[in-house]
């Protein structure tokens, strides 16, 4: 029996005996009080002669004992120690219940379980089938969908910048630029040439400040121009001490356009329709929206990866 049920029982015991206790001395009260409707007061029963006199009992007899006098006119007895030593042995029993059932470890029923932090569904999706993954064995893939032009994309970067520097060692991390248009296409380009050339680590944050800090998109402004789209990126990357003729190279490759076709395949493969998103594993993708915050975001694809990996 749950130790509530016990206590619940043993206070009912306990109520109950004083209420009983407390309705025997009220009753005796009553039925020893004149009816209320009597007329005139019953005279006085003439005083005992010393023969008829009877030696007072002892006053513990007096305190353990009560005389009762009935509707009949008879009398009874009852012993308030045998009641009181009754009472005892309740409460005894009552604690020895308690305490017998704490020490068993049925007392207190366990408090429900907190919900989860993440719920599939709401701040993520599973991808059913799950898709392969390019990372090598006992990896956990994390693939992040971005656009340059994107202030999301933007804004999440540092975060996620700060994140690839403290994550575990078991998670490969990559970044896939969409091709949705041409100058979505223009920039993949731009992202792929800069990790071809190795220069990617040092001119990624460089390439977001020149778009959404100073204002140019890198883009010719008709985005189908491709020629007049790699003399402005040609010059902006030489900035930072890229030759025109390896930039060039570089843009033109065959490695480039290999890597811009599996970017393709994946947008399509996952059905990337906003960015940032970032999908785990081939088997969660979650954003900023079912997420909550890009701090929040960054902490689910930490937790959802952790999950494969113990997994």
């Amino acid at each position: 029996m749950p130790v509530r049920w016990i206590l619940v029982f043993g206070l009912s015991l306990l109520l109950a005996a004083c209420g009983k206790q407390e309705s025997a001395d009220q009753g005796s009260r009553a039925r020893s009080a004149a009816p209320a409707g009597a007329s005139q007061i019953a005279p006085a029963a003439p005083p005992p002669t010393a023969a008829q006199q009877t030696p007072p009992a002892p006053a513990q007899a007096e305190s353990s004992k009560i005389t009762i006098t009935n509707e009949d006119g008879t009398e009874t007895v009852e012993d308030t120690a045998a009641d009181s030593a009754k009472h005892n042995a309740m409460l005894a029993a009552v604690a020895s219940a308690v305490a017998a059932a704490t020490a068993t470890g049925i007392a207190v029923a366990a408090p429900p379980a907190a919900p989860p932090l993440w719920q599939e569904g709401v701040n993520y999706t599973r991808l059913v089938p799950a898709q392969p993954t390019s990372a090598p064995a006992g990896q956990v893939e994390v693939l992040e969908f971005f656009w340059y032009s994107c202030p999301h994309c933007y804004a999440i970067d540092p975060l996620v910048e700060s994140w690839k520097k403290t994550k575990p060692a078991y998670i490969s991390f990559s970044r896939v630029h969409v091709l949705w248009t041409d100058a979505h296409r223009s920039q993949a380009r731009l992202y792929y040439t800069l990790e071809s050339l190795g220069k990617l680590n040092e001119l990624h944050a460089e390439v977001f400040k020149e778009i959404h800090v100073n204002n140019d998109p890198l883009v010719a402004s008709d985005s189908g121009n491709s020629a007049e789209t790699e003399r402005i990126q040609a010059a902006f990357v030489k900035k930072f001490g890229i030759s025109e003729d390896a930039f060039r190279k570089a843009y033109n490759s065959f490695a480039v356009e290999t890597a811009m076709q599996r970017a393709d395949q994946l947008v399509q493969r996952y059905r990337v329709d906003g960015v940032p998103t970032f999908v785990i594993n081939g088997k969660y993708i979650a954003d900023v929206r079912t997420a909550g915050t890009p701090e929040r975001l960054i902490t689910l694809v930490s937790d959802l990866a952790d999950q494969e990996h113990k997994h």
